[in-house]
């Protein structure tokens, strides 16, 4: 008895919801089938003014499943198909209408204008007459009749693109295009043409656009996936390229043109990833190796020859390998004269290489193209301040070694000139003067050159043998590690000191 009151109990809180869908009044629905099929009707209409597409749709399937025969359930669902953006799916649906009740003008009108926007111009015609034969309203006759007028205008703009197109007259053919896609947005046809117009034309962007928009109107596109491929290819999107050839390959494994392209694609992206991974752990060497092996698998594609230059001439700079380093980036800069990347390595090999006006103007070319780039800002400054000390003192100069130099050069380099330089070999007194000023300086570039703080201050355009040229203000002092700790061997008296070779 207790589970008896509890359903009854659960059924009396229904009664009032049950008492609402009985009162419901439907429009056009008539049959035995009333209660069920009219409940979900009205359920949906009420979904649909609220938005809520997904439980309309569902109720406009069950009414659809409960009364076949019925007219209006397919009309209904049509309008939220057409809701939801899903006109493929409201065709058949309105056809279906039209089967049913072939004076439903509302339903053809509908499918007609449906029909021109995915470019069935012949079909859209049909309809939009036969709209005008069946007694319609004035605002029907008037939408009809100024449709039909839409309709033979591009009837007559669709024979002129294709005229345009097979004579290769692609820039006549892009504006005609263009207006049949206004009307005609769902028409893959003319987007194909189109994007085909574009790629001949140069304008890779568009054809883009339209060849996506294509994949997604057309199903089991794999021409305009393949297509999209090759674009993304040849512009050097190995990435990209790879990313639609599969997709044109998930609708057809077997197909021809993806697969060849695909393991060519493949190949070349492993390539430049592996490249790469070499340069994230700096083994630039290898990393260069890699892309020559990249210009090897695609020389074809300007792009690609262009793209693996570029990273070489990054690695170039980066492994001090400087004259190629400075050559390879003026080839990528000859063809890209704008391209930040190579202006920046390039600069960076004229700083190695002392050319420090190159450098300068190398860094403000890619600054105008990238104005917040810290790293240009940054090596601007640097240039500058090296451009600067270079009129000063350059320790590098005085030991007549390359920036690059490692401390074993540094050093052979001080002793030969140490050597040379001591003041005992000098008698004359003017030249014995001179000696030792040049003999200091050798002294105090071997000091700095050897001395990886300092090396690295002076790098950066700081002086650290000068106090003036120190940051922080305020007064530094360095003493020689080489045996000059307090001692001046330039004093009054003649010469006799020894002098430490590290």
């Amino acid at each position: 008895m207790v589970a008896i009151s509890s359903v009854a109990h659960k059924l009396l809180n229904y009664v009032p919801f049950l008492l609402v869908l009985i009162d419901l009044r439907y429009e056009g629905v008539k049959g035995g089938k009333d209660g069920g099929v009219e409940n979900h009707l009205e359920m949906g209409k009420k979904l649909l003014a609220a938005g809520q597409l997904a439980d309309a749709l569902s109720h406009f399937h069950a009414a659809v499943d409960g009364d076949p025969k019925n007219y209006m359930v397919y009309y209904r669902r049509a309008t939220v198909y057409l809701a939801m953006g899903k006109s493929k799916s409201a065709l058949p649906d309105l056809s279906k209408v039209i089967e049913l009740k072939p004076d439903f003008t509302s339903a053809r009108l509908q499918r007609g204008n449906l029909l021109l926007k995915h470019g069935k111009l012949d079909e859209a015609e049909s309809d939009f007459k036969k709209v005008l034969k069946s007694n319609p309203s004035s605002r029907e006759e008037q939408e009809a009749q100024s449709q039909l007028k839409k309709s033979d205008e591009i009837q007559r703009l669709v024979g002129q693109a294709q005229s345009d197109f097979n004579r290769r007259d692609y820039s006549s053919a892009v504006p005609h295009l263009d207006i049949i896609i206004d009307t005609c947005v769902w028409d893959a046809d003319s987007r194909e043409m189109r994007a085909e117009c574009f790629i001949q034309l140069g304008e890779m962007g568009k054809a883009i656009s339209d060849l996506k928009a294509a994949s997604k109107l057309k199903s089991d596109n794999t021409q305009a996936f393949y297509k999209l491929s090759t674009i993304y290819y040849n512009l050097g999107d190995h990435e990209m390229s790879l990313n639609e050839v599969r997709e044109c390959l998930k609708l057809d494994p077997d197909h021809k043109q993806c697969f060849s392209h695909y393991k060519q694609v493949k190949k070349l992206n492993k390539q430049i990833q592996a490249a790469e991974e070499l340069i994230q752990q700096q083994m630039y060497s290898d990393a260069i190796s890699k892309y020559e092996s990249v210009m090897k698998t695609e020389p074809n594609v300007p792009q690609f020859i262009l793209n693996a230059k570029e990273r070489m001439c990054h690695c170039l700079s980066k492994d001090q390998q400087t004259p190629k380093a400075i050559s390879v980036c003026s080839e990528v800069l000859k063809a890209d004269p704008q391209n930040v990347n190579a202006l920046k390595d390039r600069a960076e090999a004229y700083l190695q290489d002392d050319q420090y006006e190159e450098a300068i103007k190398d860094f403000e070319s890619a600054k105008e193209h990238s104005e917040n780039d810290r790293q240009i800002k940054e090596g601007l400054e640097r240039a500058q301040r090296l451009l600067k000390q270079s009129q000063k003192r350059d320790y590098y100069k005085i030991l007549g070694v390359k920036r690059t130099a490692q401390k074993k050069e540094i050093l052979k380099a001080y002793r030969k000139l140490a050597q040379q330089w001591h003041p005992d070999n000098f008698q004359d007194a003017e030249e014995k003067k001179k000696a030792e000023k040049k003999f200091i300086d050798i002294a105090q570039a071997k000091e700095v050159l050897t001395d990886p703080e300092m090396r690295s201050k002076f790098d950066q355009g700081e002086d650290p043998m000068d106090p003036e040229s120190q940051q922080g203000g305020g007064h530094h002092h360095h003493h020689f590690r080489g045996g000059w700790d307090n001692f001046n061997p330039f004093g009054s008296g003649p010469f006799n000191f020894k002098f430490n070779f590290n």
